[in-house]
C-alpha cells in the first residue's frame, strides 16, 4: 500500500484503564531504524489467514505466514490419506494471498487456486496442492519446497507449516448429535469439527505434543509483530496454541501481539459467540498468553465494555475499525484491514515511520 490511507483516521482506540502505549524499548522490544519495515508473522489457516495476508502484504515486505496443518477434507484430505503428506490446501491459499496485484501475481494466484472439474479421480483437486506435494516429494523438505513455490509465484512473503507432521484435530462437543443435546462426545477431524451443530467445548491435537517447524518458531521469536486470526476459531486459530514449541515462542517473543477477531460467528463452530466469548475460549486454551491489541470491526461489537474487559485479562487494548467489505458479506476488505493494521503498527510502540 502506498501512502497513508484516509481510512486510517476511522479507526477507534479503546484502552483499558491504566494502559498506555509503550515504546518498544520499554517492553524489551528491538528499536527499529527510521524507514525500516516491521517483521510481521501471521498465524492461522484458511480464508481468515488469507484475508490477513492480503492486507499485511500491502504494508510490509517482511511477512511470514505460519499455517495450520490439520485439514482433512477435500483435495487436501485425499492427498493426505493417499500419500501421507501434510495437507497442502491452507498453505496454497496463503501463497495465493501473497501474490502481487500485477499480471504475474494474479495469473499465478488463479492457476494455483484452479480446481479440476471432471468425472474422474482428478475432480476437485487444486493445481497448487499437486504442485506443492510434487515438490515435497522431489526435494524431501517442506520448507524448501514452499520457498520455491513462493519464488515461482513472486509471493510477497514466506509461507511455513506450523508443524512438519500431519495433525488430527479433535474436539469435545456438546450436542454433536441433535437427538442427544446434553451429551458431550469427542469429534474427530477438522472438517467435522468445523461443521458440528453442537457446542465446541475444547479442542486438542493428535499427536498431543507435535513438533513445531523450527523456522516457524524462529520467525515468531524474531518478529516485531505477531498477528493471530481471523479465521475458524477452533480449527484454524486455536491449533497454533496447541503446538508446545510454538506456544512457548508466542509467550516468549518480544514482538507485540495482535488478535484479529472475526466479523461474525461461524455457523456450527462458533454459533452464537460474542466477540468477548472468542477471547474467553482462547484464554482457556492458552491461559498464560498475553496480547497487546485486539482488533475488531466496530459494527460487530454490540457490547464494547464487555470486549474491553475480556481484552484486559490478556493485557490488551481494543482497536475498533471498519474492516468489513461494504457488500454486507462477513468478509474482510483487504484495504480497510491493511489500514487498521497499519494504524496499529504506528500507534503501539513504534519508533519511527516504517516506510
Amino acid at each position: 500500500m502506498t501512502g497513508r490511507s484516509p481510512r486510517l483516521s476511522r479507526l477507534r482506540r479503546v484502552v483499558p484503564e491504566g494502559r498506555a502505549s509503550r515504546p518498544a524499548e520499554a517492553r524489551g522490544g528491538r528499536p527499529r531504524r527510521r524507514g525500516t519495515q516491521p517483521k510481521v508473522v501471521a498465524l492461522g489457516g484458511g480464508m481468515g489467514l488469507s484475508a490477513s495476508l492480503a492486507a499485511l502484504r500491502r504494508i510490509t515486505g517482511d511477512l511470514t505466514a505460519v499455517v495450520t496443518v490439520a485439514d482433512d477434507g477435500g483435495s487436501s484430505g485425499r492427498l493426505r490419506d493417499e500419500l501421507g503428506v501434510l495437507p497442502p490446501g491452507d498453505l496454497r491459499k496463503a501463497l495465493a494471498a501473497l501474490c502481487g496485484d500485477d499480471d504475474w501475481g494474479q495469473t499465478w494466484a488463479r492457476v494455483i487456486q484452479h480446481r479440476f472439474q471432471s468425472k474422474g479421480e482428478m475432480h476437485g483437486h487444486a493445481v497448487g496442492n499437486l504442485l506443492i506435494v510434487a515438490l515435497w516429494e522431489q526435494l524431501g523438505d517442506h520448507v524448501q519446497a514452499l520457498d520455491l513455490v513462493g519464488k515461482l509465484l513472486g509471493a510477497q512473503g514466506r509461507v511455513l507449516p506450523m508443524s512438519a507432521v500431519p495433525l488430527e484435530l479433535q474436539a469435545l462437543v456438546k450436542g454433536h448429535d441433535p437427538e442427544r443435546p446434553e451429551d458431550v462426545e469427542t469429534v474427530r477431524g477438522q472438517a467435522t469439527v468445523a461443521l458440528t451443530p453442537g457446542e465446541v467445548q475444547s479442542v486438542h491435537l493428535v499427536p498431543h505434543d507435535p513438533p513445531a517447524v523450527p523456522e516457524a518458531v524462529e520467525a515468531v521469536l524474531d518478529a516485531d509483530w505477531v498477528v493471530l486470526g481471523p479465521g475458524s476459531w477452533f480449527s484454524s486459530v486455536i491449533p497454533h496454541l496447541l503446538v508446545p514449541q510454538l506456544l512457548d515462542a508466542l509467550q516468549e517473543t518480544k514482538a507485540r501481539r495482535v488478535l484479529s477477531l472475526n466479523l461474525a460467528p461461524q455457523p456450527g463452530e462458533t454459533e452464537g459467540f460474542s466477540p468477548q466469548r472468542h477471547l474467553e475460549v482462547l484464554g482457556r486454551h492458552a491461559p498464560k498468553l498475553a496480547l497487546d491489541v485486539v482488533l475488531a470491526d466496530e459494527a460487530a461489537v454490540p457490547d464494547r465494555d464487555s470486549l474491553t474487559d475480556a481484552a484486559k485479562r490478556f493485557g490488551a487494548a481494543v482497536e475498533l475499525a471498519p474492516v468489513a467489505r461494504t457488500d454486507g458479506s462477513p468478509r474482510h476488505d483487504p484495504e480497510l484491514l491493511a489500514a487498521a493494521y497499519d494504524r496499529i503498527f504506528r500507534m503501539h510502540g513504534r519508533i519511527g515511520p516504517w516506510r
